[in-house]
């Protein structure tokens, strides 16, 4: 599934998740722990893979285009299991999650 998200409010989501997220994802994934950094905005691509995310310059951090939302489902997920309150910006509605 395609999506667009802001820079600023994915570095915001991966900001709030809880310490050892990256691994839990890394591992509930079957993918690499740099490889989900660069989902975040991460640039070790010698450890990591790039994971089809596209950026847009812009306000707001620019634009992330995302080929596959599966990590993005996943930390939401992490987020709503810790209790996480987190507004995420749709258009211009705010959608809790």
């Amino acid at each position: 599934m395609n999506r667009t998200i802001s820079f600023n409010e994915l570095r915001k989501i991966k900001d709030s998740l809880p310490s050892g997220s990256m691994h839990r994802i890394a591992d509930e994934l079957n993918l690499d722990v740099e490889t989900v950094r660069n989902f975040f905005g991460g640039s070790n691509f010698k450890e990591g893979k790039s994971v089809g995310l596209h950026t847009e310059p812009g306000p707001d951090g620019g634009l992330v285009m995302l080929d596959d939302t599966t990590v993005l489902e996943l930390a939401l997920k992490i987020l709503k299991e810790h209790n996480i309150n987190h507004r995420e910006e749709v258009g211009e509605e705010l959608v809790h999650t």
